[in-house]
């Protein structure tokens, strides 16, 4: 059975842990080269032992457009091509509005949105003189459903939802996609501090039908078909993989970490 990504070049920011680890591990399953992007130069190392020759790195700030340029000139450098981009670096924080840290408001929408903004704004650059690719931008669930406590990251995720939407216009007549994905609950060492709290992880899984938080592999099914041919007229859309929680009520993470 050939490959769904053979010959495939794709760079994923974030590429170093959690749901952007999870997407190189398929991409590279399927054919795919990867540049893997990220701010931790050891887990980079980790995970370029971990998959081996087709992947290779790059230490990347993502709020830093020189270190973005630099990311898209390496892999250019090393592979020749750019068909596949994943943004996926990302963080959050938890902290009421009335109290918020201006310093951490402006991180997590450093990173989740302006991040987002300039690896899009690089990745176009090659893509659309080159008349094919697809980005896929990961958003959240917090893209559409509010959460105590979690202003600044729901605010930057809305924001690449919207972002998503523009870019997918502004690109389409050039034969570029730009998706995304709006994952729920993932076990990733970003949500350890959620998940390994016994009390607040039982929250969850009572918000989520499906019964049982998400796995990387989860997300990376996912962006395996937006990235393949079987997605070729999709385009402008976030789709939501958070195992049906986005129809019942978000957990009240502020209330039950007040309680701890």
């Amino acid at each position: 059975m050939s490959k769904q990504l053979e010959g495939k070049v794709a760079v994923i920011t974030g590429g170093a842990s959690g749901i952007g680890l999870g997407i190189a591990k398929r991409y590279v399953a399927e054919g795919a080269r990867v540049m893997l992007s990220d701010l931790n130069a050891d887990a980079l190392v980790a995970a370029a032992a971990e998959l081996g020759d087709s992947v290779a790195t790059q230490r990347t700030d993502v709020t830093q457009e020189a270190d973005v340029e630099a990311m898209i000139a390496a892999t250019l450098e090393r592979f020749g091509a750019l068909d596949i981009a994943v943004n996926a670096a990302g963080i959050g924080n938890l902290a009421p509005i009335d109290q918020h840290p201006v310093e951490m408001w402006d991180q997590v929408l450093a990173v989740n949105l302006r991040g987002t903004m300039l690896a899009l704004k690089h990745e176009l650059q090659v893509m659309g003189p080159a008349g094919s690719g697809v980005v896929i931008n990961i958003a959240s669930i917090n893209a559409k459903v509010p959460a105590k406590g979690m202003s600044a990251y729901c605010a930057s995720k809305a924001a690449v939802d919207m972002l998503t939407r523009c870019a997918a216009l502004e690109i389409a007549a050039k034969g570029v996609r730009v998706v995304g994905i709006g994952p729920g609950l993932v076990e990733t060492p970003l949500t350890s501090p959620l998940t390994g709290h016994s009390g607040v992880l039982e929250s969850y899984l009572q918000s989520i039908p499906l019964g049982r938080t998400g796995a990387p592999a989860d997300v990376a099914g996912l962006a395996l078909y937006l990235a393949g041919p079987d997605a070729s007229w999709v385009t402008g859309h976030t789709f939501y993989i958070d195992g049906g929680e986005a129809n019942l009520s978000y957990p009240d993470i502020m209330g039950i970490a007040a309680g701890l």
